[in-house]
């Protein structure tokens, strides 16, 4: 994952260095700043895990914006609903009605 600054089609590449717009806190404490950590995150992460969907669809998403140029927004997104996918959303029904 070197940063490159164009390819053979004359489009330039965003290098691996870019930072995401906001950094990705990772579940047990540290945190993913650019576009490399996250793609190093993911290449430790273990067989089984890197070949799970939501893995896949996040580093194919980093691939993607570096490749691409794309918002690193979309990197962000990818990975973060990876972190979170066994988070179970707890919603509040007990609320009352505005008087």
């Amino acid at each position: 994952m070197e940063g490159t600054a164009s390819r053979d089609d004359g489009l330039s590449l965003m290098p691996w260095s870019t930072r995401f717009d906001e950094p990705i806190k990772l579940p047990g404490g540290g945190k993913l700043v650019t576009l490399k950590h996250a793609g190093n995150y993911i290449t430790k992460l273990s067989k089984a895990e890197q070949h799970h969907p939501a893995w896949q669809a996040a580093f194919e998403a980093l691939i993607l914006v570096a490749e691409n140029n794309g918002p690193t927004m979309f990197a962000r997104i990818g990975v973060m609903r990876a972190l979170n996918r066994r988070h179970v959303r707890e919603f509040n029904t007990g609320r009352g009605s505005a008087s």
